[in-house]
């Protein structure tokens, strides 16, 4: 007899996560200061209220992994989000390719 979570507490975990990131990317831009688009405050509201209604922020299962709260292109999103607010510049996603060692 092992001692394992429960599946729900994982599903709430991952919940309480996703509105902190949520939060924490709101937070971060007001202040900064930083100028959030009209579709970029619509985008933190509904995620958000998705999430607390919910518990997660997508439908389809194909968009993200089964125990998480936001699909992969939400997280990426956000990421840009928390980015433009701090004034850093967001990496861009996907693979990237590593330099060869300077040979001079």
């Amino acid at each position: 007899m092992g001692f394992s979570r429960k599946p729900v507490e994982a599903r709430e975990r991952a919940k309480r996560a996703a509105l902190n990131a949520l939060k924490r990317a709101r937070r971060v831009a007001e202040r900064t200061g930083a100028k959030l688009s009209e579709w970029e405050g619509e985008f933190l509201g509904s995620v958000e209220q998705r999430v607390e209604q919910y518990g997660r922020a997508f439908r389809d299962p194909e968009k993200g992994e089964i125990g998480a709260s936001l699909s992969v292109r939400q997280r990426i999103k956000l990421k840009e989000i928390g980015a433009k607010a701090k004034g850093t510049a967001a990496a861009e996603p996907g693979w990237r390719r590593k330099r060869p060692p300077d040979r001079s």
